[in-house]
């Protein structure tokens, strides 16, 4: 016959099945989707709308860092400058390099804020860009919330 659970070991196995319980749960609320981004992250696809109405895959590569206390730092090159077909890497680029960093805010389960601090586009700095997020896998989707902008991005955790 064994013999019966202490009081204290009762109550640390009691403690650590509410803690397994509680991680499983609520995946996307604020605290926990900024869990869900930290980590570095290479660029996948960059689909941006060309001058002809359809969307396109950019030529690219890319890398985004986010960090567990809220910072955010994002890196873009197009390999063939010469041959973009939107006005998307005008605003969020300069000579085919996008590059930016600052801090984000979880906004609700799938989209957060970032306030860019510094950016290779000065217009940038100092504004709030909304973004739409899913993930899935390994696979981070991001957009712009402005209805006027019309690029995805998917990234994948390294």
């Amino acid at each position: 016959m064994k013999p019966p659970l202490s009081f204290a070991t009762a109550l640390l196995t009691a403690g650590m099945l509410m803690v397994t319980l509680s991680n499983g749960q609520g995946r996307d609320a604020g605290h926990d989707s900024r869990a869900r981004l930290t980590g570095t992250w290479r660029l996948v696809w960059l689909e941006e709308q060309g001058a002809d109405g359809e969307v396109h895959k950019a030529d690219c590569s890319g890398l985004l860092v986010c960090t567990r206390d809220g910072h955010m730092s994002v890196q873009v090159m197009y390999r063939n400058v010469g041959e973009s077909r939107s006005a998307a890497p005008a605003q969020y680029a300069q000579g085919g390099y996008e590059a930016s960093f600052g801090r984000y805010e979880m906004d609700g389960a799938h989209t957060f804020t970032f306030h860019v601090e510094g950016a290779l586009v000065r217009t940038l700095v100092g504004k709030d860009l909304k973004r739409v997020y899913e993930i899935s896998g390994k696979q981070l989707i991001v957009k712009s919330t402005d209805p006027n902008e019309h690029w995805r991005v998917a990234w994948e955790y390294y």
